[in-house]
């Protein structure tokens, strides 16, 4: 057929070598001349040939995608900003590579390690993400006893597991308390994520230091633990706003909860920023359209995808090239710094109440 699509045979029939040696070059193996290499290549670009990723798969005992298993209830996910821009950052970088994204969504940490084994098992995936890290993370070492290459999001109690792709997080609830404290603020709640999460862990943290610092007291009824939903913000904001004394500003930990705060204040007849300023976290699209605008903490987690998928990809080649030596060369593979989360200041926020 005229249409139909050159195929490997094709190749080495007009660069005049088996096919064998065309599969060779193509992936970058040894015993191919750098000579040979370079035409069977050229010879490729010229007949546009592209081998299927199966093809590649079987003749090199890789998989060509790279896996992210995320233990959250799909309706917390859906809501969620940060991981659909972290994933297209992902696959930003994996598509130019000619490879795959495996994402697998599971409710709780049993459902979560039986995926890992199966992944591993059934060679779907040459590495993971590991994401919304917990303290003692029994992920590090079941990911490690796999045989899987890893990057985690944020460093581990083990530093030299895996290659970390860190953005310093805190310095964006330090700047939102201290924003709130120039405007006059005193009384300021947090409603936080998960304790369980060693991010909702340290940005909790952030704002107690940023709240020692400013000689302010962190009450405990204005502290208010969620599941990072829309709803549990909207419910948080309604208990804080019923307690004797509420709060004049609320530091949330992500914009959706936030933006419901807003939703529950406006419904109570409450005034943004007059009568109550409200803070996110993210900067997702929408905090900039909602009324009034949302002040928010940008971590840009497209940058953060594509940042560590380029540092999965160069785990992956470390361990593929290490043979005995693979635990060590990928964890030889450096962490990167993003810079760090800053606050956005927008409309949301004021000089406190009298």
């Amino acid at each position: 057929m005229a249409n139909s699509k050159p195929t490997i045979t094709d190749v080495a029939r007009a660069a005049g070598v088996s096919k064998g040696l065309v599969s060779f070059a193509l992936n970058d193996r040894p015993g191919v001349s750098a000579e040979t290499r370079s035409r069977i290549l050229e010879v490729a670009r010229e007949l546009d040939y592209r081998p299927s990723l199966s093809a590649r798969s079987l003749s090199t005992s890789t998989s060509y995608a790279v896996g992210l298993v995320i233990a959250r209830d799909p309706e917390i996910l859906s809501a969620d900003p940060f991981f659909p821009a972290f994933i297209a950052g992902v696959e930003r970088v994996l598509s130019a590579e000619g490879r795959a994204l495996v994402l697998s969504v599971v409710r709780g940490d049993d459902d979560e390690e039986a995926v890992y084994r199966s992944l591993a098992a059934d060679k779907r995936v040459d590495g993971v993400f590991l994401t919304d890290l917990r303290d003692g993370d029994p992920r590090v070492p079941l990911v490690g006893a796999l045989g899987l290459a890893a990057v985690t999001l944020g460093r581990t109690g083990d530093s030299t597991a895996f290659p970390a792709v860190v953005l310093d997080d805190t310095a964006g609830t330090r700047a939102a308390v201290a924003h709130l404290v120039e405007h006059g603020h005193r009384r300021i709640a947090h409603v936080v994520g998960p304790h369980r999460m060693m991010h909702a862990q340290r940005r909790h943290a952030a704002f107690r230091e940023a709240m020692a610092s400013a000689g302010l007291p962190v009450v405990d009824e204005l502290v208010v633990e969620t599941d990072f939903t829309a709803a549990q913000g909207a419910s948080a904001t309604a208990r804080l706003l019923d307690l004797a004394d509420p709060p004049t500003a609320i530091v949330f930990d992500n914009d959706p909860m936030a933006i419901a705060g807003l939703g529950v204040a406006h419904e109570r007849g409450l005034r943004i920023p007059d009568d109550l300023s409200i803070t996110g976290f993210d900067d997702s699209e929408l905090a900039r359209y909602v009324y009034p605008a949302l002040t928010s903490v940008r971590s840009d987690p497209l940058l953060w995808g594509e940042a560590a998928a380029r540092a999965l990809l160069v785990a992956i080649s470390s361990r593929a090239n290490g043979t005995a030596a693979a635990a060590s060369a990928a964890a030889s593979v450096p962490d990167i710094e993003l810079d760090p989360a800053h606050l956005v200041v927008r409309a949301s926020t004021g000089p406190a109440r009298a």
